[in-house]
């Protein structure tokens, strides 16, 4: 058996041996095909209007943030104990600068506790994986009050079974009296890039995508998230589908750093050229001819990726993106490769786009191997610091 876990990316084609009927090279999900988003019994959609509706940007305040424990052995196999420990990590660094609450299954919470230490709260809740980023729901102001909204999280379009992680949103809310609204679509957390100021990044191959929202038009995908989000503006980017099991999420491809400000995901020199860094000329191509919800033009600021010939990390699909950074209360948390040079120069943009917050390097080796980052792994409540 190899050392290496099946990992998001690979996920499409290392698990289709087991003999699960996906989507295409898709494996290890339901037998039939998912279709469009389904409501949960007594359960009906709520499409509120949206213009009352505000989806904030990143770097507003917040409550706290929601991360999950990792649980599925069948993923991670023998590396379980150090995605854990990179977890654990993630947490206690965001524990220094606001309220980390973590979502770890009930027999878990004790094991999830000692590994954080004090400064996290560890919550019962069942959970099967660390994607906080994709099925906690998208909290949007509305009314003055935060409400969350749920996507109806399928396992990336039925590529992943996760029967707990898709009943978070239904199970967390209630826990800190959010109201939760329903979505008419499927999506992700991770496909969606805010700026605050009405302008959504998304990409089309994550959502626009008949294992996620069978049947569904871009145009009519566009209307129901400026209806359901509040959102202005939708800037398409078009990804690339089918070669990691999120479709291409825009958070570790383009990320805002305040309105009219973008860091895009840019690949080594030495990296041969493949469908990632032609997504990536496809995006700056589509930004630097764009304006936003408030008429601005995009300033565009390439990110370079990491030389992967001297990173820590291992494993061909490793993601050794910078993007997928997170912004906390004070700080922004950023992984760190190994290859000093990337990582400092890295650092240091983050550091001139967010001037008023300590930049801090994590590192994440195993999260990295199984195809995610930082931000994948941590979910955002809008509102004032928790007391």
């Amino acid at each position: 058996m190899s050392s290496q876990p099946p990992t998001r990316r690979t996920a499409l084609r290392t698990l289709a041996g087991l003999g699960a009927l996906v989507f295409g090279a898709a494996a290890c999900g339901p037998a039939e095909p998912a279709k469009g988003p389904a409501a949960p019994a007594g359960s009906a959609p709520q499409t509120t209007p949206g213009p009352k509706r505000r989806l904030g940007a990143e770097w507003e305040s917040h409550t706290r943030t929601f991360m999950s424990w990792p649980a599925l052995s069948a993923v991670w196999e023998e590396d379980l104990p150090y995605v854990r420990e990179d977890i654990a990590r993630i947490a206690r660094a965001i524990g220094d600068y606001e309220a980390v609450v973590m979502m770890a299954r009930p027999d878990q919470v004790a094991a999830a506790q000692r590994a954080c230490g004090s400064q996290v709260e560890v919550i019962p809740l069942a959970v099967d994986d660390l994607w906080a980023r994709d099925t906690v729901p998208v909290f949007v102001e509305e009314g003055g009050k935060v409400t969350g909204v749920d996507f109806n999280f399928n396992g990336w379009g039925g590529k992943q079974e996760h029967k707990d992680d898709g009943q978070v949103g239904r199970l967390l809310l209630p826990k800190y009296g959010i109201p939760r609204v329903q979505a008419p679509l499927v999506a992700e957390g991770g496909s969606f890039e805010p700026d605050g100021e009405g302008t959504l990044l998304i990409t089309e191959s994550s959502i626009v995508n008949d294992n996620r929202n069978r049947g569904k038009s871009r145009d009519t995908i566009e209307a129901e998230l400026k209806q359901t989000l509040g959102v202005e503006k939708v800037i398409w980017l078009a990804g690339v589908r089918g070669e990691d099991i999120t479709d291409a999420h825009v958070d570790s491809l383009v990320r805002f750093t305040e309105p009219g400000v973008v860091l895009l995901d840019r690949a080594h020199p030495s990296t041969p050229a493949d469908s990632w860094s032609r997504s990536a000329d496809q995006a700056k191509s589509v930004l630097s001819k764009a304006t936003d919800a408030r008429g601005r033009r995009f300033e565009i600021v390439d990110l370079p990726q990491p030389d992967l010939n001297r990173i820590k990390g291992h494993g061909d699909d490793f993601v050794s993106t910078y993007a997928n950074f997170y912004i906390a209360n004070d700080a922004v948390f950023m992984p760190q490769f190994g290859d000093r040079q990337a990582d400092d120069r890295a650092r240091g943009i983050l550091r001139e786009h967010f001037p008023k917050r300590d930049v801090v390097p994590v590192s994440i080796d195993t999260i990295a191997s199984g195809g995610g980052g930082i931000h994948c792994s941590t979910h955002d409540q809008p509102g004032k610091p928790a007391a």
